[in-house]
Order: C-alpha cells, then sequence, then structure tokens
C-alpha cells in the first residue's frame, strides 16, 4: 500500500499525469494573450468553432452500434433513431475491417462479434433497409477497406434515388493509427496513403458534405496515450495526410474544410476540457501557419467524441453510468460537436438495447437537463482550465515538433517513436493502479462485497452460418464475368495512379465483395508485417 506522501502526489495530478497546483490565480496565466483564448467562433477557435456553439445547434447524438448481420443492425439503428438519436455510427466486424469476406478462413468465428459484418452490396443495402439517406449523416468506423465501404454506401444512395449532393456523414478512414495503436491494416503505409488521397480527390468533387476522414486519437487514448500525446499524435497523422493531398496536387483549403477528428473523453474532467479546448488552437494554427489555409472553415478542428471504452469496468458496471456521464460532460464543456455514450455493459459485450438507450438518454438530459449548453464554452475564463489549455497545448506542440524532426508521422511511425511513448504511458498509468496510487472505484478501492453480472448482449453463432449461406447466393447470382472485369481493372489501376473510388463504385454494383476487392490489392500491394517495438 502506497504511503500518505504517495497517495497525496497522485491526487495532485491528472490522468495523464500533468501536476496540478493547489490553487490557480491570475499568475497562472500571466503573459498569454487575451487573444489566445478569444471568443467562440473566432481564430483561434480555443472556445469553439461557431460563435452560438450549441445554442445554435446541439451537438448530434450517436451511438456507434453494429453486430450479428445487417438485418439486426438495422433493427437496431431504426430503434435508436426512434428513440431520439440523430445520426447513425456503424461498427464493422474484424473481418470487414480485415478485408476478409465471411466465408474466409481467416474469418471463422469473427463474423458479426464486433460489429456487423458486410460483405456485398445486398448486406449494405439491408444494413440501410428503410433508412433515408439524405435525411441521416452517418458516421463509418472503417479504415483499411474504408474506399471500399464508402464505394457500398454510394451505390446505396444511388439505388434509393438520393443524390451524391445529398449524402452526410463521415469514413474515418484513418490507416495512420492503425500502425501505432490499433492494428486493423492491410496494406504498407505508401498504398495505403494512396487510397487515402483517392477519397480525398474523389469526395472533393462528388461528396461535397462528406467528411472524408475522422483522424482519431481515440484508439491512441485507448491503448494508454496522455491527453497530449493523443492530441500531438493525432496532428502528425493529420500533417501526413494533408501533405499527401497536397502532393496529389489538391489545395489545401479544397481539402480542409471536409476534415474532421476523433478524440476520446476520459473521466478527468478538467484535463479533458482543457484539452479540446486545446486541440481547437492547435490545429487552427497548423493549418494557416504551416499551409496557409485561408479558408475559415479549413481551420475548424472539428471533432466527435466517444467516451473512453478502457476506463470501463467489469466489477460493479453500474459505475460505468456515472464515469461516462462525467466523460460526456467533459465532451459537451470541450465543444464537441458529436457524441457518443459508451453502454455500462461495454467492458462485457456488445451492449443490450436496454443500455444503448441509456446511454442516449445521458446525452439528451445532459442536453436538455443539466443547464450546459445555455453558454459557449461556459468553462473558459477559469484560470485552471486556461493554464490546463496552454499545458496541454505547450506538451502537444514539444511532440509535433520531434515527430518533425523523424521525417513525420509516417517515418516517426517506422522508427517505433509514437508507440513506444504510448506504451510508457500506459504502463506508467498501470502501475499508479495497481499501486493503489490512481484509484478505479469498485476495482482497486470501494469494491462491492457483492456484484452481480447483468444480462448480456450474445452473438447467435448460427448467424455466421446464415451470413455465409448468404454470401454464397450472392455470388451465385451474380454476372460473374462482369466481377472478373470489375476486378481486372481495379488491380491494373492499382499498378498505377488512376484514382480507383469510379473502379470501386462500379466493382461493387457489379457484384464484387469486400474480400475480392481487397484480396486484389493484396496480390499488388503486398500486406504490412509490423515491427516489434519495445
Amino acid at each position: 500500500m502506497a504511503g500518505d506522501g504517495e497517495r497525496e502526489a497522485a491526487r495532485t495530478t491528472t490522468s495523464s499525469g500533468i501536476p496540478l497546483a493547489q490553487e490557480y490565480g491570475p499568475e497562472s496565466v500571466a503573459g498569454r494573450p487575451d487573444a489566445e483564448i478569444g471568443a467562440a467562433g473566432a481564430y483561434p477557435y480555443t472556445r469553439g468553432v461557431q460563435s452560438t456553439m450549441y445554442r445554435g445547434r446541439l451537438w448530434t447524438m450517436r451511438q456507434y452500434a453494429g453486430f450479428s448481420t445487417a438485418r439486426e443492425s438495422n433493427a437496431r439503428y431504426r430503434y435508436l433513431l426512434e428513440q431520439g438519436q440523430t445520426g447513425l455510427s456503424v461498427a464493422f466486424d474484424l473481418p470487414t475491417q480485415m478485408g476478409y469476406d465471411s466465408d474466409a478462413p481467416e474469418a471463422e468465428g469473427e463474423v458479426g462479434r464486433v460489429g456487423v459484418a458486410i460483405d456485398s452490396l445486398a448486406d449494405m443495402e439491408q444494413l440501410f433497409d428503410g433508412i433515408p439517406l439524405d435525411k441521416v449523416s452517418t458516421s463509418m468506423t472503417i479504415n483499411s477497406t474504408a474506399p471500399i465501404l464508402l464505394a457500398l454506401y454510394v451505390a446505396v444512395a444511388e439505388r434509393q434515388g438520393v443524390p451524391r449532393s445529398a449524402l452526410a456523414g463521415t469514413t474515418q478512414n484513418d490507416v495512420l493509427k492503425e500502425y501505432i495503436a490499433r492494428g486493423t491494416y492491410i496494406f504498407p503505409p505508401e498504398p495505403s496513403m494512396r487510397l487515402i488521397t483517392d477519397v480525398f480527390e474523389w469526395c472533393s468533387a462528388e461528396l461535397p458534405k462528406w467528411n472524408t476522414i475522422s483522424i482519431s486519437g481515440y484508439h491512441m487514448r485507448e491503448a494508454g496515450a496522455t491527453a497530449a500525446q493523443e492530441l500531438a499524435f493525432t496532428f502528425a497523422d493529420a500533417i501526413a495526410y494533408v501533405d499527401a493531398a497536397i502532393a496529389r496536387g489538391m489545395e489545401v483549403d479544397a481539402i480542409g474544410p471536409r476534415l474532421s477528428f476523433f478524440f476520446a473523453a476520459w473521466t478527468d474532467i478538467l484535463e479533458e476540457t482543457a484539452k479540446f479546448r486545446a486541440a481547437r488552437r492547435i490545429w487552427a494554427r497548423i493549418m494557416r501557419e504551416r499551409f496557409g489555409a485561408k479558408n475559415e472553415k479549413s481551420l475548424h478542428c472539428r471533432f466527435h467524441v466517444q467516451t473512453a471504452g478502457s476506463a470501463l469496468t467489469a466489477q460493479s458496471i453500474d459505475n460505468n453510468v456515472v464515469r461516462a456521464a462525467y466523460q460526456a460532460l467533459a465532451a459537451i464543456f470541450g465543444g464537441a460537436q458529436s457524441l457518443h455514450v459508451n453502454g455500462k455493459d461495454e467492458a462485457l459485450a456488445l451492449p443490450t438495447e436496454e443500455s444503448a438507450r441509456l446511454a442516449l438518454r445521458t446525452q439528451q438530459v445532459l442536453a436538455h437537463e443539466a443547464g450546459v449548453i445555455g453558454t459557449v464554452d461556459p468553462l473558459g475564463g477559469s484560470w485552471a482550465i486556461e493554464a490546463l489549455t496552454d499545458k496541454i497545448e505547450a506538451e502537444a506542440l514539444e511532440l509535433i515538433a520531434e515527430t518533425d524532426r523523424l521525417g513525420g508521422a509516417v517515418a516517426a511511425i517506422s522508427a517505433g517513436f509514437p508507440q513506444r511513448a504510448i506504451q510508457d504511458a500506459a504502463f506508467a498509468y498501470q502501475r499508479e493502479v495497481e499501486r493503489g496510487d490512481r484509484v478505479i472505484v469498485g476495482v482497486n478501492r470501494f469494491v462491492d462485497e457483492e456484484a452481480s453480472t447483468p444480462p448480456i448482449a450474445r452473438i447467435d453463432p448460427a448467424r455466421e452460418k446464415e451470413q455465409v449461406a448468404s454470401l454464397t447466393s450472392f455470388r451465385a447470382a451474380r454476372n460473374a464475368a462482369a466481377a472478373a472485369a470489375a476486378l481486372a481493372a481495379i488491380q491494373a489501376a492499382a499498378k498505377g495512379s488512376t484514382n480507383l473510388m469510379p473502379l470501386l463504385i462500379h466493382g461493387v454494383k457489379v457484384g464484387l465483395t469486400v474480400g475480392e476487392i481487397s484480396g486484389a490489392l493484396r496480390e499488388i500491394w503486398g500486406e504490412y508485417r509490423e515491427s516489434l517495438v519495445l
């Protein structure tokens, strides 16, 4: 058990280890120009990207959902929309994320387990059956296969009669963080970056309301990154994507307004609020000073927030309701444009319908009862918040500078720099928990003597067989010659520099599957193999 001094030290740092002063005052922010704070809707957007923020429009309420088959996920989406959800957020199963069809040997036992299985256009049509794609925005958490899933989405919209100009949503499409923290990559970095810029280029002409990428720090934070590391490595990746688009010949202001971000919200309300405020300031300066962006919307750091899955505990899961509510509050204090609140049972399984509804109700209570939307940046001007905002910004900028010295995000990833930094931070945090210096209620302090496990969501193994049978029927019904020709055209284009998006859209329309397209590209580009980082 830690001594009194050690326990006191733990209580005087943020969750990322930033020392906290016993009291903050005017001297805490002395010397900092007032312009650093500014006004909401004005550069550098510390206080918000819109002048009215939630007084003008609430954040989009999304509940990340997807499981088993497209039919079952569609029923969950309809239910959540009926309950007041305002945007869809699609979770795909691991085979779909890794570019394997449901009948691939690599997919066995994983079909529909952590998300919905999508193999073909038939699956995508079922997923959005009865959901008008011109009326809802859809976020798809998909990376290595993002262009293929976007092609499927566009094809479904066309079958619904929805014009491309009306489609609103986001493809995560952020593969660099996969190399850093998550692992659902397929191809080496160079062809992966080519696919991402293909999406940038095509969407800028065809899908004007689509967010072409959601550059994610969430998964880095879940892997153990500090608040400053989360921002730094996310923005380093973003810089690499903008550089790649410019190298393709695109103007920064052609892509800047459609870039978006995805961050985690932990339970440390002061640190998280400060982190989100620092994020806007950092990105605005990167876009103006580094890239010379002129369009004000290019300077806006618009972001989705998800409450911290890694903060959920399997013990005393009702405590997770409280954690998620405070994390959501931090996201709102920080000015998020979109929010997902985790279900209380997600440390055990995918959320049940009841826990998903409760998570949505958490957002609705914050929006309509908690009194936090009536004024912009309600914690702005607090000496503690302003000092923490400055501190997180300074630490993040140091890490971005170090990434630049290493040659940028791709080179830094190859050298293992962000991976090692995150591993070290995760190890330090876990040691604090195991020593008892960092209290986790219900785990290492205040443990319930009696705890019960509620009913949890379970995926029927029979659904995998049904999905495989459906895929077999789909292949049998398509025009095999047209599919083979489309696949050959994709492979030929992959060897050159032609934008692949039109070919992918044509391919899925004539019956190509996610696994077939991914496999064809594997033959051309190979697969990435991670180097051990210690």
